[in-house]
């Protein structure tokens, strides 16, 4: 019997983009609201030069998305620093103990240099998936709180990775922020977990999340396996690093909280078609004067003929 999986579906009933300020900070941050009754597929979206560097402040036209090699109207566009739920999943099998306070230290990293209205989880695993936050809390901004989330995992066991990205995107379906994304940290493959690899990768096809994966070598481990992290962050428009000691960890996570703050998010209406199946994702960005910019965004998706089916 196939386990039943909520699914966040990358189809969104929306194709009205709106911004609204939040009145309790001096500078107003956007949030990006999405609300009408058109089903629509909303893309994270990372821009970045030759040199591996960001690129902000472009606008709707540079971009052209293909669906399936057929270009698509987008009728959502967003550029400014867009507030996210955003799952922060922590290896604490046995394996991680000598990098805990590294990895502990990093995770704060993120957090602190994230949009102050971003709301998280932490998700600490390994022989199963256990949630950080107090018992009735889904997300917080107190960097306290999420602290105390991060340091409640104790570092024994095997490694639930499969499980722990299953419940992280079940838990962004629950957020409140359009955008969401996890970020990944562990040391190997997966050895415990109930779900499947090919469930898990079918539940990223069907969701709108994007993935992060930092992957911190131990090339004792027979478990490790770096493709697996490289293809989720991959086929979720997300990026992989590849660490071999831990003096880089901390500045990874710090850019990956830029990079967060500086994605684009941009919607489009699909064509009716098939109930599962499987659409390919092409994302082009030109800026006259500026050759060889790169857009980074999802592969795929399974498109859904109803937008909030909840059943695999």
């Amino acid at each position: 019997m196939k386990r039943r999986l909520a699914i966040p579906t990358l189809l969104i009933a929306g194709a009205v983009l709106l911004f609204s300020g939040w009145r309790g900070r001096s500078r107003q941050q956007p949030d990006l609201v999405i609300r009408s009754d058109v089903r629509l597929v909303l893309l994270d979206v990372a821009v970045k030069d030759r040199a591996g560097r960001l690129v902000p402040n472009l606008k709707k036209d540079n971009f052209t998305v293909l669906e399936n090699g057929k270009p698509q109207q987008i009728t959502v566009f967003a550029a400014g620093d867009v507030p996210v739920t955003l799952g922060i999943l922590v290896d604490e099998s046995r394996s991680m103990a000598p990098k805990r306070n590294d990895v502990l230290t990093a995770a704060g990293d993120l957090i602190r240099t994230s949009n102050p209205r971003d709301e998280f989880f932490v998700l600490n695993f390994n022989d199963d998936v256990r949630r950080g936050l107090p018992h009735g809390v889904l997300f917080s901004d107190n960097i306290d709180q999420l602290r105390a989330a991060l340091d409640r995992g104790v570092p024994r066991g095997r490694t639930a990775l499969n499980d722990a990205v299953v419940d992280g995107i079940n838990q962004l379906a629950l957020g409140t922020r359009e955008k969401k994304a996890l970020v990944l940290i562990s040391d190997g493959g997966d050895n415990a977990s109930k779900h499947t690899r090919a469930e898990m990768f079918d539940l990223v096809e069907r969701s709108q999340v994007t993935i992060y994966t930092i992957a911190l070598a131990d090339p004792t481990d027979p478990d490790w396996n770096p493709g697996i992290l490289k293809h989720l962050a991959n086929l979720s428009g997300g990026e992989a690093f590849f660490l071999n000691d831990l003096s880089g960890l901390a500045e990874t996570c710090q850019g990956i909280a830029k990079e967060i703050r500086t994605r684009y998010a941009i919607g489009y209406a699909p064509s009716p078609g098939k109930n599962g199946a499987l659409r390919h994702i092409h994302v082009r960005v030109a800026v006259e004067g500026r050759p060889g910019l790169v857009a980074r965004t999802r592969t795929v998706y399974r498109y859904e003929d109803e937008p909030h089916a909840a059943s695999k």
